[in-house]
């Protein structure tokens, strides 16, 4: 059962609609998500740094896989792909205003998990100017952030993350990756200096975790990216 209950007031934070930003359809091409972006059909963020991955990364995955087994490792990937897909509702209407009311399993916990996120990483965002809004780079590839705006008074990047255990930054990059593909976009079609970016994460047993990078740290993301990208296409000729 879900609803929502509109005008919540939601503090100090301020909705900037400064900026238009397009829409777009999702396609699927030979297995990898797509964007419609105006005449583009562009890769996703995430298809781009999925087809890159290390050869140590591609290991470990089969190592989890085979470790939990076929079906239990598809479980907890869905389960958790659920929990995120309801968290990530429950902040996009705080921050328009309003109320998600959603009484399954999966809401419910994802409500707490959300709220850990409003109660202790939102409280820096000043305005913001989209939520899951497209971002695309001409030519390269497109993606949907989760949050733009100023943070800390910084243009920055801001996505949210849940995860079964807590994280250490270095098991992170690929989410900084993610981040550093969005700023890039952004800047290049609006003209802005976004040059931080913000994870705001919590764990299902509501353990919150934030991880920033900026200025230089944030710029060797942005090059790490574009060398994902790279590769990406010269694999595909």
């Amino acid at each position: 059962m879900m609803f929502l209950i509109e005008n919540i007031v939601r503090g100090a934070m301020k909705w900037n609609k400064k900026y238009k930003y397009p829409s777009s359809t999702r396609s699927v091409i030979l297995g990898s998500r797509h964007y419609d972006v105006g005449q583009e059909k562009l890769p996703s963020v995430t298809t781009i740094l999925s087809r890159t991955q290390t050869q140590e990364k591609k290991d470990a995955l089969a190592k989890w896989q085979a470790r939990e087994g076929k079906e239990q490792a598809t479980r907890i990937r869905d389960q958790a792909a659920e929990r995120g897909t309801a968290m990530h509702k429950f902040l996009e209407a705080y921050l328009h205003g309003k109320q998600r009311v959603d009484l399954t399993p999966v809401g419910q916990e994802a409500r707490i998990m959300a709220q850990q996120i409003i109660e202790k990483g939102l409280t820096d965002l000043g305005e913001f100017w989209g939520t899951e809004v497209t971002v695309f780079y001409p030519g390269l590839y497109a993606g949907a952030t989760d949050l733009v705006g100023m943070y800390q008074g910084i243009e920055t990047i801001c996505d949210f993350k849940q995860a079964n255990k807590p994280k250490r930054k270095e098991w992170i990059e690929d989410y900084f990756l993610q981040l550093a593909a969005y700023a890039m976009a952004h800047n290049h079609i609006y003209n802005t200096q976004i040059t931080q970016g913000v994870i705001l994460l919590c764990t299902k047993d509501n353990y919150f975790q934030r991880f920033l990078a900026s200025g230089a740290e944030f710029v060797t993301y942005q090059h790490r990216f574009l060398a994902r990208v790279s590769q990406y296409y010269a694999e595909r000729g």
